[in-house]
């Protein structure tokens, strides 16, 4: 029973405190990046929903005035598209639809109030649906930005 006192009161050896020390250094290599990427699809997403949404109304506008619009504002003018003014400061949008429809981007580019920084872009491809640019995967200006 005394030796058992005894060991307790030892404490941990050097060897353990450094194995503990190289595990967590270890998790925190895999868990940092990927806890960066979770935060920027983040902010993606808010850019995401409205760059759909900038697109469906685009069609409303197209089947109405017979063109597409050039920029957002004409849009909100004239009731087609209704942005949160929160998102506004934080993203400003740029669209370039080809008269066909067919082909073209929305491309949304964070201002200096977005949290994950400025001059950052998410961009939708009207013809394939995809997005491209800031929080997506395998993107390049996810490393970029860094």
């Amino acid at each position: 029973m005394k030796q058992l006192i005894n060991k307790m009161q030892k404490g941990f050896t050097l060897v353990e405190v450094l194995i503990v020390v190289i595990i967590v250094g270890i998790l925190a290599t895999v868990a940092i990046p990927t806890y960066f990427d979770y935060v920027k699809k983040g902010y993606a997403s808010d850019a995401k929903v409205q760059l759909k949404n900038i697109l469906m109304n685009s069609e409303i506008y197209r089947q109405t005035e017979g063109e597409y619009p050039t920029n957002i504002k004409d849009m909100e003018e004239m009731g087609y598209l209704d942005i949160k003014k929160s998102v506004l400061e934080k993203w400003n949008f740029e669209i370039d639809i080809a008269e066909d429809g067919l082909t073209g981007t929305i491309a949304a580019t964070s201002t200096e109030n977005m949290s994950g920084g400025a001059d950052h872009t998410v961009t939708l491809d009207v013809e394939t649906g995809n997005f491209t640019g800031y929080g997506q995967s395998g993107s390049d200006e996810e490393d970029s930005s860094e």
